[in-house]
């Protein structure tokens, strides 16, 4: 078995023999993200993406994502250290309710979190992420809005964004809707002193309990400018590598049980390593698929500058 430092030196020869970037999401390992060219929340990975020059793409996050970056780029080669690492939520939205709301609602737009399959969003009119969607929203020109897959970002998107009859679907993330408010007081009681930083896909009950509510990139950036020095962090366990990189005199603490996404934990240096040596673990997209997801993501990219 390599040491760290040999599996490090190997991955890294390989990335310049292939032609090949790493990206990660937060909330993978910290040994990943270190390994990582570009560690990031959807948004701007997808972005990196779209803009990069290599020719492989080895994508560190689960399903969706690798999916995201093969519809944004076909010409390149996606790997997946691991097929299995999915996304419960991407999953949980019908292209038949689509159709539905469509019919009762003729001038809807359907607004898609990019945490969803290539098939939800090909039935859409734009993807969002975390970072971008209620500013999305807010620009659309349309007053009814279909916002899928997760009800919990959409209704913190509806409540930001009154002017619109925004409608939800019930898709949630597993782990952020297991985190409780119980759980966020007993924190509080801990830690009196300590700002609450929430992702928006956390219950509405929580988001109350929060002093700030963000995407994984906006927390990042409110905990640095915070002169606050204790925080209770409301969203998967894999930020705290940024966090307390970015803020080694802080102190970021989570709620128990610690919210953690197993599937993202599938990502491992080993399993870099194989799919760069290999090959294996490539993503496929037919191009039906593909050409009908790209204009929502297209759109939220445009949107979104």
């Amino acid at each position: 078995m390599k040491t760290k430092e040999e599996l490090a030196a190997r991955i890294a020869a390989l990335k310049k023999e292939k032609n090949a970037i790493i990206l990660a999401h937060y909330y993978c390992t910290d040994e990943v993200q270190a390994l990582a060219d570009h560690v990031g929340d959807s948004f701007y990975l997808a972005k990196v993406a779209k803009e990069t020059d290599a020719a492989v793409i080895v994508f560190c996050g689960v399903s969706f994502m690798g999916e995201s970056a093969k519809i944004l780029n076909p010409e390149k080669t996606v790997l997946m250290p691991d097929l299995h690492a999915d996304c419960a939520m991407a999953h949980m939205a019908e292209v038949e309710r689509i159709k539905e709301m469509r019919a009762k609602y003729p001038g809807l737009a359907v607004v898609c979190y990019i945490n969803s399959t290539a098939e939800l969003k090909r039935h859409s009119d734009v993807c969002v992420t975390s970072s971008n969607a209620v500013r999305i929203v807010r620009a659309l020109p349309n007053r009814d809005i279909y916002f899928i897959p997760d009800q919990n970002l959409g209704r913190f998107v509806k409540e930001q964004v009154p002017e619109k009859n925004v409608m939800l679907c019930d898709g949630y993330c597993p782990i952020h809707k297991a985190l409780t408010a119980d759980q966020v007081l007993a924190k509080k009681r801990e830690y009196p002193e300590a700002l609450v930083l929430t992702h928006p896909e956390c219950t509405g009950e929580v988001l109350a309990l929060s002093d700030y509510v963000g995407s994984t990139a906006d927390i990042i950036r409110y905990a640095k400018e915070s002169e606050a020095d204790c925080f209770i962090v409301c969203t998967e366990v894999g930020v705290a590598y940024r966090l307390r990189q970015d803020n080694p005199q802080k102190r970021f603490v989570f709620c128990d049980p610690c919210p953690c996404c197993a599937d993202m934990k599938l990502n491992t240096p080993e399993k870099i390593e194989e799919v760069l040596s290999s090959g294996k673990n490539a993503v496929e997209v037919s191009e039906e698929k593909r050409a009908g997801a790209l204009v929502p993501l297209d759109r939220m990219l445009e949107l979104a500058k």
